[in-house]
């Protein structure tokens, strides 16, 4: 009889949800409300820290918005290392979802409230439980089937429907009403949506049987881990505290510098461990150099891509006539169209795959072309940013041609980049090699949060034009690196 992937007990085979296991409804609905607490709060994020204080706004200027929000998406993606690690050998990823979301929900209701503190503190909050929920409910999905199960893959189809569901949704409704009745209010419809899933998460786990309810291997607590962990803290603590008293000085840009030095170093030490170190195979050695290629144009891409939130949605506030038919809409609402068009394409994208059997070409060819993709929906917006700069405002069809390309961009790198990494990794690292996919989402988002601070002191059409200009040129690197990178490969297709 099959067994739970984690358990070893026996299961009966499930089929009450579409043909698949009733338990990936729960965890459907799970990740679509918190993609929708994700996803509505970051389509106000940016527009909320640069809307001036008469308009409820914060007030930040454009550059320290965009560290901070490139602080902030660098550090939910990051956080999935040891939120991933919390649940494998402390709390089980069951608890880890739960936990994660009540952090979230606390967050985004810190969000609704007033003032900086309760601002700094939200964010902080949902960066801590998007770290634990968002790794550990797709761990769950693969422990709901039993090994050798054919439904698999189909069923995290599925599971990644209910994430662009959620992203689709949550900025027609949290944008409009943040952007045109009040801040605060957006945000907590953000957290009532999480609060939601929470409800609806602990409704269903009876559906989830075993799954994920024990860590793989429980960490033992010795003297010396306790006494560094409260070292760790007991640091963070004092630099809070003396920034908070003002005898520390800290500005965005300070601390961004510092985060980027972090991921730096974070970076370096990966992949020199695993270039370097011993007990690797010549193969796998190998292996992990063209895994740092993909780790290079992964990052890449998503400084490029992630910019959606940040000098995109800028673009689409302050520079887009934002109606159609005379009927005007929130600029956060353009936000939606990258989900809307996963969920259209994704199909053809899978089905295009297929037809081209032999002829499918390797991953090194498809990253190159996700870069082509996102660099040409930035060349795209240069004719309208030079009209906007002008003193015009140009039609939402520019960004909406732009957020196509993105699009055909992520499906042609995304995907490929998670299949290459479990295919590439070692048997004993297959974690890790998923944590330095996470590791490029970071440092894309930070080099994106970077990137869009530059929004007020460099024309957009220059900002633009960088932003294409280097993608496309890392797109040309990339195809010259592919039988390169193919060979390092392997064998691995």
């Amino acid at each position: 009889m099959p067994t739970t992937a984690d358990s070893g007990s026996p299961i009966a085979l499930d089929t009450r949800f579409f043909g698949h296991p009733r338990g990936l409804a729960t965890l459907f609905f799970t990740e679509m409300w918190e993609r929708f607490s994700y996803y509505g709060m970051r389509a106000l994020l940016i527009l909320f820290m640069t809307a001036s204080p008469a308009n409820g706004g914060l007030g930040f200027d454009i550059a320290k918005a965009g560290i901070i929000y490139g602080l902030y998406t660098a550090s939910v993606y990051l956080l999935s290392l040891p939120g991933g690690w919390f649940a494998d050998r402390v709390v089980g990823a069951r608890r880890a979802v739960l936990y994660g979301g009540i952090l979230i929900i606390c967050g985004q209701f810190c969000l609704a409230a007033t003032g900086l503190a309760p601002f700094y503190t939200g964010l902080l909050l949902i960066v801590l439980g998007t770290g634990l929920l968002k790794p550990n409910a797709s761990t769950i999905v693969g422990f709901i089937y039993p090994p050798g199960d054919n439904r698999r893959d189909a069923g995290f189809s599925i599971f990644y429907m209910g994430i662009n569901l959620g992203a689709f949704l949550s900025p027609l409704i949290c944008g409009w009403v943040g952007q045109k009745v009040n801040w605060h209010l957006g945000f907590a419809l953000a957290g009532f949506g999480m609060m939601i899933g929470v409800i609806q998460y602990m409704a269903g786990a009876k559906n989830l049987g075993e799954a994920g309810l024990r860590p793989a291997s429980r960490f033992e607590f010795t003297r010396g881990t306790t006494l560094g962990i409260a070292a760790v803290l007991g640091a963070i603590v004092v630099v809070v505290a003396l920034a908070a008293s003002g005898t520390l000085s800290l500005t965005a840009q300070d601390i961004g510098d510092a985060f980027g030095l972090g991921l730096l170093i974070l970076s370096i030490a990966v992949f020199a461990w695993l270039l370097l170190g011993r007990g690797w195979s010549p193969v796998e050695r190998k292996r992990s150099l063209a895994v740092f290629v993909f780790f290079a144009a992964a990052a890449l891409f998503w400084s490029a891509f992630e910019q959606a939130g940040s000098s995109l949605n800028l673009f689409a506030q302050n520079s887009t006539r934002n109606e159609v038919f005379g009927w005007a809409f929130p600029a956060s609402w353009l936000q939606s169209l990258n989900a809307l068009f996963i969920i259209s394409l994704a199909p053809v994208f899978a089905w295009i795959w297929l037809a081209l059997g032999k002829r499918d070409p390797s991953s090194p060819t498809k990253f190159a072309l996700g870069l082509v993709f996102v660099g040409l929906g930035f060349a795209l917006l240069i004719p309208a940013a030079t009209i906007a700069a002008a003193g015009g405002k140009v039609s939402p069809v520019w960004l909406t041609m732009t957020y196509v390309c993105h699009t055909i961009g992520e499906l042609c790198l995304s995907p490929v980049g998670l299949s290459a990494m479990t295919k590439l990794a070692p048997p004993r690292v297959t974690g890790l090699m998923m944590g330095v996919w996470f590791l490029a989402l970071s440092v894309g988002n930070y080099l994106g949060g970077r990137l869009a601070s530059l929004y007020a002191s460099l024309s957009v059409p220059s900002l633009f034009g960088i932003v294409a200009g280097f993608s496309i040129a890392a797109a040309v690197v990339m195809a010259i690196l592919v039988r390169p990178t193919v060979r390092l490969m392997s064998g691995v297709k």
